[in-house]
């Protein structure tokens, strides 16, 4: 008749386990994740920046356009 296998039993000796380990893996996974955030928000704001940059510049562009063609149609008479 068969008989049931034996169960492999883990010695729990043989598995150190350091006390501040489980703190150390929390405050780690915890500041990766704030890095992420922080990433997400600089690279948000840094395109605003670059929009905020664009625009000022587009905006100096016309007005310069306009301030030239104003003086134009003054010198020539148009």
């Amino acid at each position: 008749m068969a008989q049931p296998a034996r169960g492999r039993e883990a010695p729990e000796d043989l598995i150190p386990l350091d006390p501040s380990a489980v703190e150390r893996a929390y405050h780690f996974h915890r500041a990766k994740r704030r890095r992420k955030v922080r990433r997400r928000q600089e690279s948000t704001l840094a395109r605003l920046r670059f929009y905020l940059v664009l625009l000022v510049l587009a905006a100096a562009t016309v007005a310069l356009l306009f301030a030239t063609w104003r003086e134009v149609r003054q010198l020539f008479g148009i």
